[in-house]
């Protein structure tokens, strides 16, 4: 796996730690998976949507997985009526949520040794991670959280729910 090159990324990646971090990283310190650090730490729509996709078992799973995860917030930014239509599409969504996993487990310290290129997904299609003002961005939406761990993986917080190719 190349996930990306990035230099800047230790200082956006240790991003101060906001309440739905500090409650993830006492999850996770109990060792729980990625669902259960994510149910933990309040991301409502992010655990229906897995739940409705069927896609709960798999990262509970041993994995080990990396997690790009919607807020709430994220999820809201979407159109009127999107995240009802796809969570009565759990194709369809299945295939956006598996755009947000990275099979491994790429932490902030993984992306500084890496050489840059495209990673990719559970979906098929990659994601392209780079650094803008010193921020880190994953198909423009903006890493607000990194290195949150689970028992099975890592959780990199992002503030946009991101398309794979073929559901923009």
């Amino acid at each position: 796996m190349n996930p990306m090159k990035i230099v800047a990324f230790a200082a956006a990646a240790m991003l101060v730690a906001t309440p739905a971090r500090a409650q993830m990283m006492d999850h996770s310190a109990r060792s729980n998976t990625i669902v259960d650090v994510a149910v933990g730490a309040g991301f409502n729509t992010l655990v229906a949507a897995v739940k409705a996709a069927g896609l709960a078992d798999a990262l509970s799973g041993t994995g080990p997985f990396t997690v790009f995860a919607p807020t709430d917030a994220a999820f809201a930014k979407l159109p009127a009526g999107t995240v009802e239509a796809l969570l009565k599409d759990p194709v369809a969504l299945a295939a956006i949520l598996k755009y947000h996993v990275v099979s491994g487990k790429v932490t902030a310290a993984d992306v500084i040794k890496s050489n840059g290129g495209k990673t990719p997904t559970l979906n098929g299609a990659a994601l392209d991670i780079q650094v803008k003002g010193g921020k880190v961005h994953v198909n423009g939406a903006t890493v607000t959280s990194a290195d949150v761990m689970a028992s099975n993986g890592v959780i990199h917080v992002i503030d946009t729910v991101v398309l794979p190719p073929t559901a923009k």
